[in-house]
């Protein structure tokens, strides 16, 4: 639930400009314990260390992920060969989001090609104490969680972040 105590810390931290924030990372959770992968043999975030990894909590009725999507499906496009690797994983809202061959045939139309691992008992969900669809979060190459957004917008900062996540040695 948003208060207005959320409205006023969240007005006040844009007031502050961004290279007075400290930029900390953190361990991130795992990205294993579901499935089937989709577009991908699974995958683990030993397997991803040396990339840069944006995990994207969606499912695909939700509105807000399909706003998201043709972002993240540039990014892949456009930073996959530069070392970023974007992994979907698709938290259903709603039963009928779980059946596999219906996740299948949205990757298909849609033409998502990067992996996604279906958690229909929201396993990674809860392990990286997500609560909202769509949310991206950004891994630097040593695996740890130094980037996050909820929601739709911010693509310009999403995407400098995963350009300096790219750059860092």
């Amino acid at each position: 639930m948003i208060t207005r105590r959320h409205v006023l810390f969240a007005s006040l931290a844009a007031l502050i400009p961004k290279p007075l924030l400290a930029q900390s990372c953190a361990a991130a959770p795992d990205i294993v314990g579901a499935g089937p992968w989709l577009n991908s043999a699974p995958l683990t975030l030993a397997k991803l260390n040396g990339k840069v990894v944006l995990v994207e909590f969606w499912t695909y009725g939700c509105y807000n992920c399909r706003n998201v999507m043709p972002y993240v499906k540039q990014w892949h496009e456009r930073y996959a060969k530069q070392g970023l690797v974007v992994v979907g994983v698709h938290t259903p809202e709603f039963p009928h989001e779980a059946d596999p061959e219906r996740v299948k045939r949205f990757l298909r139309d849609n033409a998502i090609t990067h992996p996604v691992v279906l958690d229909n008992d929201s396993v990674i969900w809860n392990r990286w104490s997500n609560r909202y669809w769509p949310a991206m979060y950004l891994l630097n190459k040593s695996g740890q969680l130094c980037y996050q957004h909820f929601g739709e917008g911010r693509y310009a900062e999403t995407e400098a972040m995963i350009r300096r996540l790219i750059a860092e040695q």
